[in-house]
């Protein structure tokens, strides 16, 4: 499941890439400026130019190499509970498995926020839904929570099991 999870995270790293090379070099040109920031209620509250879009797909890859290195070392994980040896690797896979979903969602917001970023320049009424950010944060939250969680129960387990 975790390699399906990394694939498309990388699937959409790509189309996140794709999108922004199209958008700067494809036959509808930008406007000179473009929105790069929007406040809670969806209107834009800082402008750049174009080039500025390559900010969301650099600083996606770099969550996603950053949170893939950190995954390559599972020995160096902490938990909020003690583990024991027949513990440790659930609570391990769970815990990478948590990681590939977290960058998959990521993966998804900078792939939606460009998107929108991108549609609003285009159509002259910069606005991004209000829903976007408290969606993709609780997604991000309950992904945690219910990992987190199941890794507590796998050590209780393993306690409840000696």
């Amino acid at each position: 499941m975790r390699r399906i999870l990394d694939f498309a995270g990388l699937a959409v790293l790509a189309m996140l890439a794709w999108i922004t090379y199209h958008a700067l070099h494809g036959s509808t040109p930008l406007p000179e400026r473009i929105p790069t920031h929007f406040g809670a209620n969806g209107q834009p509250n800082a402008w750049g130019t174009p080039g500025s879009l390559w900010l969301l797909p650099i600083v996606g890859a770099g969550l996603f190499l950053i949170i893939s290195v950190v995954s390559m070392f599972p020995a160096s994980f902490n938990f909020p509970v003690r583990s024991t040896p027949a513990s440790r690797p659930r609570m391990e896979a769970l815990t990478l498995q948590m990681m590939a979903w977290v960058k998959l969602e990521l993966s998804c917001l900078f792939l939606t926020i460009q998107w929108s970023i991108i549609a609003s320049a285009r159509r002259g009424n910069a606005a991004l839904s209000p829903a976007i950010m408290p969606l993709f944060l609780f997604a991000v939250f309950a992904t945690v929570v219910v990992y987190v969680s199941a890794v507590i129960r796998a050590a209780r387990g393993a306690f409840q099991n000696r």
